[in-house]
C-alpha cells in the first residue's frame, strides 16, 4: 500500500507542479540557475566517463575478435552501437541519477528541513512550481550533454583502437559509418527526454515529501538514487520494446 500511495502522490505531485506558475522573471533565473547546476556542472563527469568507456569498449571488443575471418571494421562498429543505443543515453542516466539526482534530493529536502518550503507557502507561492518546474526544464537539455557523451565515447574508442594498436584508423572509421541508422539517434535522444524527466521528477518528490531532520535527508537521497536508476531501468525496457522490437 504504501507503494500504491507513493506513486499516486507522485502523478499528483506532477499535476500540482504545473499550476500557479510563478512569475516568468522569476522562473527565468531560476531556470538559469538549474542549469548551470545540472547541465553545464555534469559536462565533466559525463566526458571523462564517455571518453574512457568508449576506450574499454572497443578494447573488449577488439580482443574477443580473435578469427581472421572476421573484419575488423567490427570493432568500429560495436563501438557505435553500444554508446549510441546503451551506454550515452542509459547507462549514464543511471550515473547521473546518483549526481544530479542527489543533489535535487538533498537541496530540496534541506530546505523542507529547515521550513523554507512552509514560508514559501505561507507567501502563496505554489512550491512545486517554483522549486521542481525550473529543474524539469532545466533537464530538457539534458540530450545536449548525452550528444556529447556520444562523440566522446566514440573518439574515445577511436584512440585506444589506433594507440593500443587493436585496428586501423581507417577500419574504425569505416565500422562507425556502416550500415549507420539515423533512427537509433532518435531512439536514444527520445529515451534520454524520458529519463531527463525522471531524473527531475522522482528526486524533487522524495526531496519535497520527506520527513524528519538532516539524516533523514541522506536517507532521502539514497532512496531517490535507488528509485531513479530503478524507473530508468525499466522504461528502457519498454522503450526499447516498442520503439526498436
Amino acid at each position: 500500500m504504501t507503494y500504491l500511495h507513493n506513486i499516486g502522490a507522485y502523478f499528483l505531485m506532477i499535476r500540482e507542479m504545473f499550476r500557479k506558475p510563478t512569475k516568468w522573471s522569476v522562473m527565468r533565473q531560476l531556470i538559469f540557475n538549474d542549469v548551470n547546476d545540472l547541465i553545464i556542472g555534469s559536462l565533466g563527469i559525463i566526458a571523462f566517463i564517455s571518453f574512457f568507456v568508449g576506450g574499454v569498449i572497443t578494447i573488449q571488443t577488439a580482443l574477443n575478435i580473435e578469427s581472421p575471418l572476421i573484419p575488423k571494421y567490427l570493432v568500429g562498429f560495436a563501438t557505435r552501437q553500444s554508446i549510441i543505443l546503451e551506454f550515452a543515453p542509459t547507462f549514464t542516466s543511471i550515473i547521473m541519477a546518483g549526481k544530479v539526482g542527489s543533489f535535487i534530493t538533498s537541496s530540496i529536502g534541506s530546505m523542507r528541513v529547515t521550513e523554507q518550503i512552509d514560508a514559501l507557502e505561507v507567501m502563496g507561492i505554489n512550491a512545486l512550481n517554483y522549486l521542481v518546474f525550473p529543474k524539469t526544464v532545466a533537464l530538457m537539455l539534458y540530450p545536449f550533454a548525452i550528444a556529447i557523451g556520444m562523440f566522446l565515447g566514440i573518439l574515445g574508442g577511436m584512440a585506444a583502437c589506433v594507440f593500443g594498436g587493436y585496428s586501423t584508423l581507417a577500419d574504425y572509421t569505416t565500422g562507425i559509418q556502416t550500415d549507420f541508422e539515423s533512427f537509433h539517434v532518435i531512439y536514444a535522444f527520445i529515451k534520454t527526454f524520458v529519463f531527463a524527466f525522471i531524473l527531475a521528477t522522482i528526486p524533487s518528490f522524495h526531496g519535497f515529501y520527506m520527513k524528519g531532520g538532516a539524516l533523514e535527508v541522506g536517507k532521502a537521497s539514497t532512496t531517490a538514487f535507488v528509485w531513479t536508476s530503478v524507473v530508468i531501468i525499466l522504461l528502457n525496457y519498454i522503450l526499447t520494446g516498442v520503439m526498436l522490437g
